[in-house]
């Protein structure tokens, strides 16, 4: 079986590949010294430092191994060229809230790299699926626990 593919932006995989570099490079060095400091204060069996710094050394490793697999998978989709007609994937969109006339603007991003306070949404979020496929013009209805908000696209950016 084939495994899932993870799509992100190239600027995502630089931050992913940055993380990774970094954790291999200056964060396991520090959780090696961090052990072996530990391991040279005797008595391992009740030596909580020591359990800790296996601890941390176990999350580094996982969190390592996760980014080797999301990055071994990851599917950059370029930017479009030009302004895009329509969002899609990666594109920056503008909208207006009808009733409030509110503008926000939203990036469409992998999954990976959302980050909803700074108006970055995943794909597979449902204020970005509803967005896909759309142009300048369009109207979009969503249903959101706070009620239904309707939303005009004024703005595609690549």
């Amino acid at each position: 079986m084939a495994q899932e593919r993870v799509p992100m932006t190239v600027e995502g995989k630089k931050q992913l590949e940055a993380e990774l570099n970094r954790l291999k490079r200056v964060e396991r060095p520090k959780a090696i010294k961090a052990i072996a400091e530990a391991r040279a204060h005797g008595d391992l069996s009740e030596n909580a430092e020591y359990d800790a710094a296996k601890n941390h050394q176990g999350h580094l490793e996982a969190r390592i191994r996760d980014l080797e697999d999301k990055l071994s998978r990851a599917e950059v989709i370029p930017p479009a060229n030009g302004k895009p007609e329509r969002v899609t994937f990666g594109v920056q969109v503008t909208v207006v809230d009808v009733d409030s006339e509110k503008e926000s603007s939203y990036r469409i991003v992998g999954e990976l790299e959302a980050d909803p306070e700074n108006n970055r949404l995943s794909i597979t979020s449902p204020m970005a699926r509803a967005f896909i496929g759309k142009e300048v013009g369009d109207e979009v209805t969503l249903r959101t626990p706070g009620g239904v908000r309707n939303y005009e696209v004024v703005d595609i950016d690549a």
